[in-house]
């Protein structure tokens, strides 16, 4: 193990893997420590735990989709910041948003599982729902998430954000409430409406921005997994192709091997053809030659 590898380059990257590559990495990375004389840095890694399919699947998005990751942090401020104002109404509202981005990411996160080619379950997807409905609700889950290196998936706090806030104590009227007072209670009451409705809206804001990118980008994997599958059909043919020319090959190379053997064979009779018809023709002149001395 290299100069200034530590803890957390090491978790980076052993929960940047599937979960069933994990303990064999962690292992090595374990020995690699030792072997470097760090035995305390060994034990820390070895205490890493090998991440749950939901696990692995958060983290995957993460990693894959750090935009996203962001903007569904972002969504998670504006939800608890408004959950200590808004009513009920309100909270409604946010929270069906809040249930549609985190359905569509755990829907995104199967798609990432796929095509790094490992598919999840209806349970775990809903467990990577939950573990993203856990990081909007708790700000401590919020960091777990983001750092991508979650070993188990995370439930969300109950009552959030659908809890319906109870509404504020009367407050005791006063003996002797002067004009002034009123009129400055009844400022601070409108510019707390305002800060509420501001928050609101940023956070339905904040909310639409992240279903809107959220649909670009599935669609983006949409048109990448056709471009994949278009790609491995040509290459399915390709190779298809080039079986049938290496087999054509084959067979031309045979009728090669063939041709040239009977070539040489025809070669060889011709060359003994020949000398054969000289020896009948040196015959045959011998034979004339002696004829016309007999007849002299």
């Amino acid at each position: 193990m290299g100069a200034g590898v530590d803890l957390d380059a090491v978790a980076d990257e052993l929960y940047g893997l599937a979960p069933g590559d994990f303990t064999a990495a962690r292992d090595e990375r374990v020995k690699a420590a030792r072997a470097a004389g760090d035995r305390d840095l060994a034990e820390q890694i070895r205490r890493l735990r090998r991440p749950t399919m939901a696990a692995w699947a958060s983290n995957l998005l993460v990693r894959e989709q750090p935009d996203q990751t962001e903007r569904l942090l972002q969504l998670g401020e504006a939800l608890r910041q408004a959950h200590q104002d808004l009513d009920g109404a309100q909270l409604r509202e946010l929270s069906a948003q809040q249930h549609q981005l985190t359905f569509a990411l755990a829907r995104q996160a199967d798609q990432l599982t796929a095509q790094a080619g490992q598919r999840i379950s209806d349970d775990v997807r809903q467990e990577v729902q939950d573990t993203l409905h856990a990081a909007l609700a708790d700000p401590e889950a919020a960091e777990q998430v983001a750092e991508g290196r979650l070993a188990k998936p995370l439930s969300a706090p109950a009552g959030f954000p659908t809890s319906v806030p109870q509404p504020p104590q009367a407050p005791v009227p006063r003996r002797a409430t002067r004009p002034a007072d009123e009129v400055a209670d009844l400022d601070a009451a409108r510019t707390r409406r305002r800060e509420q409705q501001e928050r609101l809206e940023r956070a339905r804001q904040q909310a639409s921005d992240a279903q809107r990118e959220l649909h670009e980008r599935e669609s983006e994997l949409v048109a990448a997994e056709e471009e994949q599958r278009r790609a491995e059909e040509e290459q399915q043919q390709a190779e298809q192709r080039v079986n049938e020319l290496s087999r054509q090959l084959q067979d031309a190379e045979r009728d090669q091997q063939r041709a040239r053997e009977a070539t040489r064979k025809t070669r060889d009779r011709t060359r003994e053809t020949r000398r054969t018809v000289r020896e009948v023709q040196r015959r045959a002149k011998d034979t004339a030659t002696h004829a016309r001395k007999i007849a002299e």
